[in-house]
C-alpha cells in the first residue's frame, strides 16, 4: 500500500501547501486560508484563495508516479493530498486524510456535500440545503479533526499491511504522520521516496531520493 503526500503531485505542477512560489503565502497567513477562524473572518478571501487553487488543479494531470501507483488494483492509496489525481489515473482505493478539493459541504453540521467542477470553481454561497450556513471546501483545515470514517479505514489498512511505500511526504503533519511509525511497529517493509531527508527516513527500511515521477514507476515496474 502506499502513503503519499505533496511531493507524489508536485511533478504534476500542484503547489505544495507552503510552496514560496505562491504568492498568496507572502500576503496572508496560512491560518487565515486554511482554518474555520481564518473562514469566520473572511470566507470571501478564503473562497478566492481556493478558487484559484481549483483552477489550478484543472489544469494539472496525473505524472508517471501517479500511473504506476494506479497501475497496481489491489493497493491501498492513503493519502494527505486533497487532489484526485490518483483517481484520474485509475486507482480505485484512495483514502483522503485531509478531504476533497473538489467537494464542497456545509460549514454546518446539515451533513449536505457535493463535487464541484474544478475549471469553474463555485463562490461563496450559503448551503442549498439548510439555508442557514456556508459552503466550504470539503477538506480539512488547520484545528480540526480527520473524517473519523476515513481515519478508521487507513488504521485498519496499515495494520494488515506488510509493506508501505511512504512517497513526497515530510512526516510531520500529525495525526497522518503517525501511521508511518504504526507500519513500522507493525514489521511492514517501510520504503519512502523523497526528494529530501524527511521525518519518515527513521521508520525506512529503504530511502530513495528524487523525484516522485522518476524514481516510483521503477520501483514499482520489478
Amino acid at each position: 500500500m502506499s502513503f503519499t503526500g505533496a511531493g507524489l503531485s508536485a511533478p504534476s505542477g500542484v503547489h505544495t501547501f507552503r510552496d514560496p512560489g505562491d504568492g498568496w503565502w507572502s500576503k496572508h497567513d496560512p491560518m487565515r486560508l486554511a482554518s474555520p477562524e481564518g473562514f469566520a473572518e473572511d470566507p470571501e478571501l478564503v473562497m478566492r484563495w481556493y478558487a484559484e487553487r481549483r483552477l489550478q488543479m484543472a489544469e494539472v494531470q496525473p505524472n508517471a508516479a501517479h500511473v504506476a501507483l494506479a497501475s497496481h488494483p489491489t493497493m491501498t492509496h492513503i493519502t494527505q493530498n486533497t487532489d484526485n489525481l490518483l483517481e484520474r489515473a485509475g486507482a480505485t482505493d484512495v483514502l483522503h486524510l485531509h478531504g476533497h478539493i473538489n467537494r464542497e459541504r456545509c460549514h454546518g453540521a446539515c451533513g449536505w456535500s457535493e463535487s464541484i467542477k474544478l475549471s469553474k470553481p463555485p463562490s461563496l454561497r450559503t448551503c442549498p440545503a439548510c439555508d442557514a450556513y456556508q459552503c466550504r471546501p470539503d477538506v480539512v483545515w488547520f484545528g480540526e479533526m480527520l473524517p473519523d470514517d476515513v481515519w478508521t479505514r487507513a488504521v485498519k489498512a496499515i495494520e494488515a499491511c506488510d509493506a508501505l511505500l511512504v512517497v513526497g511526504t515530510s512526516a510531520t503533519v500529525h495525526p497522518a504522520a503517525g501511521l508511518i511509525d504504526l507500519a513500522h511497529r507493525q514489521d511492514a517493509f517501510v520504503v519512502v521516496v523523497n526528494t529530501d531527508t524527511s521525518a519518515a527516513d527513521g521508520f525506512a527500511d529503504d530511502v530513495h531520493m528524487g523525484s516522485a515521477d522518476q524514481v516510483v514507476p521503477a520501483l514499482l515496474s520489478g
